[in-house]
């Protein structure tokens, strides 16, 4: 595919292609005759003329191994024999040597048609920043707290992760929104007034609580006790007006007559008519004072909302003091803001140490004073493009944003005005939206980038940039120290919420909202406490290099009360997750059973074996099935009990054509049916009957048991997870392909699968380690050279 014609004007770039280069010509290679003869022995009564089983013809597969629909077939052909699934075990079984023949000279075709296809070396594949790459990005160039990714268009994803580089494409549309995102940033990111008056103002007991609090707390001699969830405003301690800024906020506090435990906290940001914006859950400490604390951006109008979670009714005013429920004690509030050094960092990263001239008027702006326009443009400019691109850059490269600046100047705009449409055109440049591979040789700025946006899922720091510059960051024992460095940082939480995110499609948390009369326990809390307990559970995973084994089944998890409580676990108290011991008998343990999968997998109303099914298939074990044929149809959820799914799915199987695929879909998602909606577990399904549309937690009992497609039987979860345990191998290759995805933002190639097996036989040792694994994803070819 020929690069096209009619580019941007500003970016000078069209919809970009994922390889701008024209595709090698397809070749044709002879059949072999031994191949053939696999074939019409042991394939084509099944995958003929009048049968075609599962969709798949082989009697007419082409030989041209150029041709995208041959190249899928054969490589379903090569996994099909290569897994024992074919010929079916029913059938007579060919001979070893005859399999390995046939399934080398295929391997052998699709390699060559790999090589083939892919670029020539010294062409450039482009991969555009996601819109959360272009926010995070945009945020360390300009340290700024901006909101970008909401004014950008949504990523299209591909095999399950939005940063596959041939899914992004760029349109005008998102042309125009990244010129509106860097305007917004470089709206926060320059000074637009005098210094902020940084506040620091304390109250105590019941002034702190308010006005909106008044007869409805408690005056104790050292705290003011709230038995409601009466809101408390930090933010009328500083008084009705502050400044834009980032914010300290500390409330001392500590829980009363609530059984010893903890009385769980809710803060959340609210701006004009959107929704309030969640901080987070905190602890108020039984009996003993302690200190909730946290920081966040407020602009001037802004408000923060602290309240007890769950409380019961609030007692009249007058029987507070005999009052005997539980109560939430507030000693002192304190506010600290705007917070930060003056000029602010994103001053300094634009403009260096260049003074600011005084307002001659209140409300004026404060412009930049150059003393030399001309050398300190070049200075500043080279120091940012050289961020923003990600390597080092020539004079011919700078020298366009120079040429712009100056033209401005000449017409009359300031030199703050200039410097600013100057950064704006690199924000918005193609050097700067896409991460270019450069193949001729090993492009170590281009390394570094991919290391960068693998693990920190934003641009490379100097470090990274430095080592790319000296020309060793791709030793192996530097790229390994480097590996280290970045997963030891705090900055390693992109990685693991972005990826976690996607691999396990947590992004769909709240595509669907469980319907209330069927599931009123669930709320805000379990929600947020579902996210986190899978994300922890990956970053220990990681951080101790434990084996991805425990992504089946492990002994333990990461839980606080409210999530324990759902998964009917005593003993934990508090909003704060942590380690916890699993108990026997507890279902619990390994991804597969944590709500946020079974939530993510469950439509608002009602479970499909299938949809988990699938899910496991796809993204535990990484054998995804085949798509259903067009007229596969749908099953109906039955909320009333009348059927149960497995009794809609028995029939709905008794086509042929959906009983190959249901064989290898179903199981898995029938061991998962003892968990609902929420993923609570469940014996029996809910209901909903009678005249009142009454719910019933005593429905049709759940029927778990089946078999796996070689037969292996198993009653429940419990089971099904042993099983699972004896391809655990199997589980270390489908974490490895995910990872090679998401890092290197490309369709895996036929040739890549010699790399996982690589990189699985080598943390075999090592039990497959977690973290083993990422050393060898960064150090395997794929990586280094894309």
């Amino acid at each position: 595919m020929r690069r096209r014609a009619g580019l941007f004007a500003v970016l000078g770039l069209s919809t970009v292609c994922a390889w701008g280069v024209e595709p090698a010509a397809p070749q044709s290679v002879p059949l072999a005759k031994d191949v053939r003869r696999f074939l019409e022995e042991h394939c084509i009564d099944c995958h003929g003329k009048e049968t075609a089983k599962a969709g798949l013809r082989l009697d007419t597969l082409a030989d041209d191994f150029g041709a995208a629909d041959a190249t899928r077939r054969w490589t379903k052909v090569f996994d099909r024999i290569d897994s024992g699934e074919m010929p079916p075990k029913k059938r007579e079984r060919p001979a070893k040597e005859d399999q390995q023949r046939t399934l080398a000279w295929i391997a052998g075709r699709l390699e060559e048609a790999d090589r083939r296809d892919r670029p020539p070396a010294g062409t450039t594949a482009l991969r555009r920043l996601t819109r959360l790459q272009y926010e995070t990005t945009v945020r360390e160039l300009l340290a700024v707290d901006s909101d970008l990714k909401e004014r950008l268009p949504e990523d299209p994803r591909r095999l399950g992760f939005d940063n596959v580089g041939e899914a992004l494409q760029l349109s005008s549309a998102q042309m125009e929104a990244y010129l509106e995102a860097a305007d917004d940033a470089l709206d926060d990111a320059f000074v637009r007034g005098p210094q902020p008056t940084t506040l620091k103002r304390r109250k105590v007991g019941l002034a702190a609580l308010g006005k909106e609090n008044e007869g409805m707390a408690l005056d104790l001699e050292d705290a003011a006790v709230l038995f409601s969830q009466s809101r408390i405003m930090p933010m009328g301690v500083l008084g009705s007006t502050h400044s834009n800024g980032r914010y300290r906020i500390r409330l001392s506090l500590y829980s009363i007559q609530n059984q010893g435990k903890p009385v769980e906290i809710q803060a959340t940001i609210h701006r004009g008519d959107a929704s309030p914006t969640l901080i987070g859950f905190f602890d108020a400490p039984p009996e003993s004072p302690g200190i909730l604390e946290f920081e966040c951006r407020l602009d001037a109008r802004d408000w923060i909302e602290c309240k007890p979670y769950h409380f019961p009714t609030a007692p009249a005013a007058r029987t507070l003091a005999e009052y005997k429920g539980p109560g939430v004690a507030v000693q002192w509030i304190e506010v600290e803001g705007p917070l930060g050094e003056w000029p602010p960092a994103s001053h300094q990263r634009l403009f260096g140490d260049l003074p600011l001239r005084p307002a001659k008027a209140a409300g004026q702006r404060l412009p930049v004073v150059s003393p030399n326009p001309a050398s300190d443009a070049e200075r500043l400019l080279g120091a940012f493009l050289r961020r923003a691109y990600r390597r080092a850059v020539t004079p011919a490269e700078l020298q366009p944003y120079l040429d712009l600046a100056r033209r401005l100047q000449e017409a009359g705009q300031d030199f703050e005005g200039a410097m600013r449409a100057a950064y704006k055109a690199i924000l918005c440049s193609p050097d700067f939206l896409f991460l270019q591979d450069k193949r001729a040789a090993r492009d170590e700025f281009a390394l570094a980038a991919r290391l960068s946006y693998f693990l920190w899922n934003t641009t490379p720091d100097e470090e990274l940039l430095t080592l790319a510059g000296e020309g060793t960051l791709s030793r192996p024992q530097t790229l390994r120290d480097q590996v280290e460095r970045l997963l030891n940082h705090p900055k390693a939480r992109g990685f693991i919420q972005n990826f976690v995110a996607q691999w396990l499609e947590l992004r769909l948390m709240d595509a669907t909202t469980p319907d209330r009369k069927l599931y009123p326990e669930f709320d805000l809390a379990l929600r947020e406490a579902m996210k986190a307990e899978t994300e922890l559970f990956f970053a220990e995973l990681l951080r101790r290099d434990l084996s991805v084994a425990n992504v089946i089944d492990s002994d333990f998890s990461f839980l606080n009360e409210r999530l324990a409580r759902h998964y009917g676990i005593e003993g934990v108290n508090g909003a704060s997750l942590r380690r916890v011991s699993l108990p026997p008998g507890s279902h619990r343990g390994g991804v597969l059973t944590q709500a946020s999968v079974l939530k993510v997998t469950a439509n608002g109303t009602t479970t499909s074996p299938v949809y988990r099914g699938v899910w496991v298939l796809r993204n535990i074990l990484g054998r995804p099935p085949d798509p259903p044929p067009p007229n596969a149809g749908a099953i109906e959820p039955d909320i009333r009990g009348a059927k149960t799914i497995r009794e809609q799915l028995a029939k709905h199987r008794q086509a042929a054509a959906c009983a190959t695929c249901h064989i290898k879909i179903d199981p898995p998602g029938f061991a998962l049916e003892n968990f609902d909606v929420i993923g609570g577990w469940r014996e029996k399904y809910r209901v909903i009957s009678g005249p009142n549309a009454t719910l019933k937690k005593d429905g049709p009992k759940v029927d778990a048991d089946a078999a796996l497609p070689d037969g292996r039987a198993f009653r429940d979860i419990d089971e099904l997870k042993k099983l699972l345990l004896e391809e655990k191998s199997q589980v270390a290759r489908c974490l490895t392909e995910k990872l090679l995805v998401y890092a290197t933002g490309r369709v895996p190639r036929f040739s890549d699968r010699a790399v996982v097996n690589d990189i699985v036989a080598r943390i075999q040792a090592r039990d497959y380690g977690l973290r083993s694994m990422i050393h060898e994803v960064v150090q395997s070819r794929t990586f280094t050279n894309p």
